[in-house]
C-alpha cells in the first residue's frame, strides 16, 4: 500500500512550507534517508529525507506551492501501484504532478471565521497580534490571506511592501524610512518576541580560566596537522554535553505542566548568515570526540552559510551556545531558544591578572553567562550547571578520556 509523504514540521513553530524542488521524480527509486525534496522555511532551504524505500508513485504538490505542515505532498509505494486519493483511484504512470489545493466555497459578504481562507500561520500571526481576519483583505490566490497581509495590516503596511522581492524603501510620516523584512527576520522577531513574553528568564555570569584549554586546542591543532582545526567553541560545545549529561534538567523542555525529557545531547550552535541568525544542531555530543565535534560542526555551519540544509541540521537541538566571541564582545545575555530551557553565551577570551595562591600571574579568561528559564530550574541549580561547564574547560584533560 502507497505511503503518504506530509510537508513535516522542522522546527517546533513551523506552519507550513514551501516546496522549492523535487531531488526525486515521479517513477524514480528512492531509499530511505535520502533527499526527495527541498523545502524552504522561514529561515532555511531544508533537504527532505524519505522515511521509507520504494518508487515515487506521484507528487501531488508542484515546485513553488507553500502548503500547511501535515499536508500529503507525494505518494511513495511500488512501482506501478494504484493510488486511492478518496474516491478516485489513480494510476501513477504517466500522471503530471498536480497542485493539492482546498475546494473552492462561496462566502457571503460577511462570511463566518472559518470560511474565511487564510494560511495557518497568517492565522497564528492574526491570533498573537490581535487581528480578526475580517479586518484583513487577502491578497493571495482567490483572495487567501497570507502572513504578508497580517504582517502589513498590523503595521498599516501595503503588503506588496513586505515581499522579500520588494526593495521598494517608503518614507515614513516622520521622514524615516520603512524597510521591508526578510522572511527570516520576520521569523526571529517572533520567535525571540515569543520567547522573552512566556519564557520567565533569568541569568548567571561567570569567569572560565581558558589557559588550560587553549593550551589543548594549540596541541590539538599541531598533531591534526590541518586535517581540521578545533575552534574554541569546539571545547564549548563538549564541556556542555558532558555537563547536560550531568544535569539533564538544563537539555530538556518545559510543557504546560510537565517537563519533557530529552534523551539525546543535541547541542545547538547561533550562525550568523547573511539574512539573520540560525541555529543549527550537533547531534549526540556527549558521544562524539573534540575533532569529531569540530568536523561536523564546521560541515553544519558551511551548509547553512549556503543556505541549503539537511533536516537534522536544523532540528532537534536541546540546548545552544551563542559564541561573540569574534566579535570582541566581553558578555551579553542570550534569549531562549523555544522549546529549549537554557542557552550558554559566551565573550571574547582576554589575557588579565589573577591571583593563584596569592601570586599575581596572566591568565586567559572567558565570560560565560546563562540564561535559564526559571519554570525549569532555579538560581542554585543554574550556578551548580555553570560550575560544572567552568570546571570541565579549566581541567580540558576530562574532556579526552
Amino acid at each position: 500500500m502507497a505511503t503518504t509523504v506530509v510537508m513535516p514540521q522542522m522546527g517546533f513553530d513551523m506552519q507550513e512550507g514551501t516546496l522549492v524542488r523535487w531531488l526525486k521524480q515521479e517513477g524514480e527509486e528512492i531509499k530511505k534517508g535520502e533527499a526527495i525534496a527541498e523545502i524552504e522555511t522561514d529561515k532555511a532551504v531544508i533537504e527532505m529525507e524519505a522515511y521509507i524505500s520504494g518508487v515515487v508513485l506521484k507528487t501531488i504538490v508542484s515546485e513553488g506551492s507553500t502548503v500547511p505542515v501535515g499536508q500529503a505532498i507525494a505518494f511513495i509505494g511500488v512501482a506501478g501501484e494504484v493510488i486511492h486519493e478518496g474516491k478516485s483511484a489513480v494510476k501513477s504512470e504517466g500522471q503530471k504532478p498536480a497542485v493539492f489545493q482546498p475546494k473552492e466555497t462561496e462566502q457571503s459578504a460577511t462570511p463566518a471565521l472559518s470560511q474565511i481562507k487564510a494560511s495557518p500561520l497568517a492565522r497564528k500571526l492574526a491570533e498573537e497580534n490581535g487581528i480578526t481576519l475580517e479586518q484583513v483583505t487577502g491578497t493571495g490566490p482567490n483572495g487567501r490571506i497570507t502572513k504578508n497581509d497580517i504582517l502589513a495590516y498590523a503595521t498599516r503596511v501595503p503588503a506588496a511592501l513586505h515581499s522579500e522581492e520588494t526593495s521598494t524603501l517608503l518614507a515614513g510620516a516622520t521622514g524615516g524610512e520603512i524597510v521591508p523584512l526578510s522572511r527570516m527576520r520576520q521569523a526571529i522577531a517572533r520567535r525571540t518576541a515569543q520567547s522573552k513574553r512566556e519564557v520567565p528568564h533569568f541569568y548567571i555570569t561567570a569567569d572560565v580560566d581558558m589557559t588550560l584549554a587553549m593550551i589543548l586546542r594549540k596541541q590539538l591543532n599541531e598533531t591534526l596537522n590541518g586535517e581540521t582545526k578545533v575552534t574554541v567553541n569546539d571545547l564549548i560545545v563538549k564541556a556542555c554535553a558532558l555537563t547536560l549529561a550531568k544535569f539533564p534538567v538544563f537539555n530538556g523542555s518545559f510543557e504546560d505542566d510537565h517537563m519533557r525529557m530529552n534523551v539525546g545531547i543535541n547541542v545547538g550552535i547561533a550562525v550568523a548568515v547573511e539574512q539573520g541568525l540560525l541555529v543549527v544542531s550537533l547531534g549526540e555530543c556527549r558521544d562524539r570526540s573534540v575533532v569529531d565535534i569540530s568536523k561536523t560542526a564546521k560541515e553544519v555551519v558551511e551548509r547553512a552559510q549556503s543556505g541549503v540544509m539537511r533536516e537534522e541540521d536544523y532540528t532537534g537541538s536541546t540546548f545552544s551556545i551563542s559564541n561573540m566571541g569574534m566579535f570582541d564582545v566581553d558578555s551579553f545575555s542570550a534569549i531562549i531558544y523555544p522549546p529549549q530551557s537554557a542557552v550558554l553565551a559566551v565573550g571574547t577570551i582576554r589575557k588579565q591578572p589573577v591571583v593563584r595562591e596569592d601570586q599575581i600571574t596572566i591568565a586567559q579568561v572567558m565570560k560565560a553567562t546563562m540564561s535559564t528559564d526559571h519554570r525549569v530550574a532555579d538560581g542554585a541549580q543554574a550556578a551548580q550547571f555553570l560550575v560544572e561547564i567552568k570546571r570541565v574547560l579549566e581541567n580540558p584533560v576530562v574532556m579526552l578520556v
